[in-house]
């Protein structure tokens, strides 16, 4: 198969897979949390969300000591996969104790901003600056100087990754 033929297929199986999800959430910004922990929500990102029609979101442990923002809708997109999982199964059990203890309703103000939790901005590592990241249907938070230090690290193989991911996304 040639390279084309490949890479078409991959964006229409990524296609097919966004269309379930309502909201696309792309692009990295920085930001700086004022003394209050509170971090501006970039405009684009509100946007996509709905804000302020849709201005309650839920703040968690996310992975790579990133948090992560979640609407009501995805939150609960999880918990009906974990729902698929034996509740007998320590990981199961012991994944969902601490995701859920730690997850927070959060709350984005008139001008754009959300309150980090004390708990969760030390969990994570965040400081004053923060990198914000779109992932699709969910927003990470990244403590900076973690976030370039992934860069540095996985930047360089993205293709490779990318030749992996769609290939697998063919291949399903």
């Amino acid at each position: 198969m040639n390279g084309d033929g490949w890479v078409s297929r991959g964006r229409l199986a990524l296609i097919d897979q966004l269309r379930f999800h309502e909201v696309l959430l792309t692009g990295s910004y920085r930001r700086n949390l004022d003394d209050k922990q509170r971090l501006a929500i970039p405009k684009q990102l509100r946007d996509a969300l709905g804000f302020p029609e849709n201005n309650t979101l839920f703040i968690a442990p996310g992975n790579d000591r990133a948090l992560v923002i979640y609407t009501a809708e995805v939150l609960e997109q999880i918990g009906k996969a974990l729902s698929k999982l034996s509740p007998a199964a320590r990981e199961t059990r012991d994944f969902s104790r601490l995701f859920y203890a730690q997850s927070q309703p959060a709350e984005v103000d008139r001008q754009g901003r959300l309150r980090i939790p004390p708990e969760l901005a030390k969990l994570s590592g965040l400081l004053n600056e923060v990198v914000v990241i779109g992932v699709r249907d969910r927003i990470e938070l990244w403590d900076a100087a973690a976030w370039d230090q992934f860069l540095a690290k996985t930047q360089p193989s993205y293709d490779d990754l990318a030749e992996s991911v769609f290939r697998d996304a063919v291949t399903e």
